[in-house]
C-alpha cells in the first residue's frame, strides 16, 4: 500500500471495497455510489463525535445539505479497496460548516473523487434554519482542521 496524500491532516476515514451491486453498465462504481460514501463517512464522523441522529433529536437541530459538490477524478473498479476521509474545514460558529471528502484507493493512493459540502443548521421541526446549539459548537468546532501547509 502507498502512504496517502491527504488534502487535510487527520481525517475520519471509512474504509469500503467496491461491491457488484455498486457497478453500473460502464463497469465501474456509479456516481451516485460515491455520494452514499461520502454520506456513510460524513455521518459516521458526526456520531463519533457524539451527534448522532438521537442527539439531533433531543436539540431539535440537525446539519442538512445545502450544497453539494464532487469531482470525479478516477474510476473506482469492482474489488477496488477505498479509504474515504472526511474532514470539518469551515464553521462559521452560527449557521453554516465545510464538510470535504477525498475517496483514495489504497493499492496505489491514486485519489478517485474529492467532495464538498455546504451544511447549515436546520431546526427539525420546521426545517428552517437556526442557529447551532452549544453542542454543535463544541463538538463540532473541535473537529475543525485546517489546510495542511
Amino acid at each position: 500500500m502507498t502512504d496517502i496524500e491527504w488534502d487535510f491532516p487527520s481525517p475520519h476515514t471509512v474504509d469500503i471495497t467496491v461491491v457488484e451491486d455498486d457497478i453500473d453498465g460502464l463497469n465501474h462504481a456509479n456516481n451516485t455510489v460515491y455520494v452514499k460514501w461520502c454520506e456513510m463517512a460524513g455521518w459516521g464522523h458526526s456520531c463519533h463525535l457524539g451527534l448522532d441522529i438521537e442527539a439531533y433529536r433531543q436539540l431539535d437541530r440537525a446539519m442538512a445539505i445545502q450544497k453539494a459538490e464532487y469531482e470525479y477524478m478516477q474510476a473506482a473498479l469492482l474489488g477496488d479497496e477505498l479509504r474515504i476521509a472526511t474532514w470539518l474545514t469551515e464553521s462559521d460558529g452560527k449557521l453554516s460548516m465545510t464538510r470535504r471528502f477525498q475517496i483514495v484507493r489504497l493499492s496505489d493512493g491514486a485519489t478517485m473523487l474529492r467532495g464538498q459540502w455546504k451544511v447549515v443548521c436546520i431546526e427539525m421541526s420546521s426545517g428552517r434554519p437556526r442557529r447551532m446549539p452549544p453542542e454543535f459548537k463544541d463538538g463540532y468546532g473541535a473537529a475543525l482542521v485546517s489546510e495542511v501547509s
